[in-house]
């Protein structure tokens, strides 16, 4: 919907003769040269309404008559067409909240407004400006089917968004369980090879004493250790032998054993003699 100045008022300022050609090209679907028309007439008047408002409309229709390069947004195309969509967001912002407008003028700049957010997934922001819409007319079956529509993909995306933060908190508590139950696995391994490990280590020494119990060789040790154990200590219980006195040889030392024995005889001589008196007494001879 466009706003169309007075023939009378038109003539007397020029600003609104632009907006009459602008609306002429608008009606052509000649969108650039409409917004140029449009543009010159803000030059003279920059708070006129409708050359704000049909501005905003020709800036959406230039955004949306052409959607070639608008799926990658990276492009100039894609750029350019946002420009204008961001364009008419804030001429149609400030033309709704102009209040020496009617309300009938109000609601259509926020229904356009709407819109403007809309295409550019500003859905929160469209639902309000269809809701105030509404408010200045109430009657509008387009600002309530907008309206509906709008609060509906609002719902479907929160619910899509609490699906995606419970998936993700569902994945996360399955890869940590995974985690968890991994780790045990592992440590029940680790146990269970340990024990393994021992068992055969256990194995192995019960083997070596089994072979050692039935080794001859080994018995024969043993008996042989222990008769050399019999063996020195009956070497302990002998007397040790009477080494020769140093510095004699063998023949002074038999000498020597003579005169001893010749001497101790001649003692025995006259104890006997004394024993026969008083008794006998008789001693042995020493062994040498």
């Amino acid at each position: 919907m466009l706003f169309v100045a007075g023939d009378a008022v038109a003539q007397k300022m020029p600003e609104r003769s632009l907006v009459r050609k602008g609306n002429r090209s608008y009606n052509k679907e000649r969108y650039t040269e409409s917004s140029e028309r449009y543009q010159q007439a803000l030059g003279h008047d920059s708070t006129l309404f409708e050359a704000r408002y049909n501005l905003a409309n020709s800036l959406l229709r230039r955004s949306l008559a052409d959607t070639t390069g608008m799926s990658n947004p990276e492009s100039a195309e894609y750029k350019l067409k946002q420009g204008f969509v961001t364009q008419a967001e804030g001429l149609l912002q400030a033309a709704a909240a102009d209040s020496l407008r009617t309300d009938a003028e109000r609601a259509t700049a926020y229904y356009n407004l709407g819109n403007a957010q809309f295409v550019q997934q500003k859905l929160q922001d469209a639902l309000l400006s269809y809701r105030r819409s509404l408010r200045y007319n109430p009657d509008d079956m387009e600002a309530k089917y907008n309206y509906a529509l709008t609060k509906k993909l609002l719902e479907q995306q929160q619910n899509q968004d609490q699906n995606q933060d419970q998936n993700q908190d569902q994945n996360q508590d399955q890869n940590q369980n995974q985690n968890n139950q991994n780790n045990q696995n592992n440590q029940d391994q680790n146990n269970d090879q340990n024990k393994n490990d021992q068992d055969k280590n256990n194995q192995n020494d019960q083997n070596k004493n089994d072979q050692n119990q039935n080794d001859p060789q080994q018995d024969n040790k043993d008996k042989n250790g222990g008769g050399g154990d019999d063996k020195n200590e009956q070497q302990d219980k002998q007397p040790p032998q009477q080494k020769p006195r140093s510095g004699m040889n063998e023949e002074q030392q038999k000498q020597l054993l003579n005169a001893i024995q010749a001497q101790e005889d001649k003692t025995q001589e006259k104890l006997d003699e004394k024993d026969k008196k008083k008794g006998i007494l008789i001693k042995g001879k020493k062994n040498w």
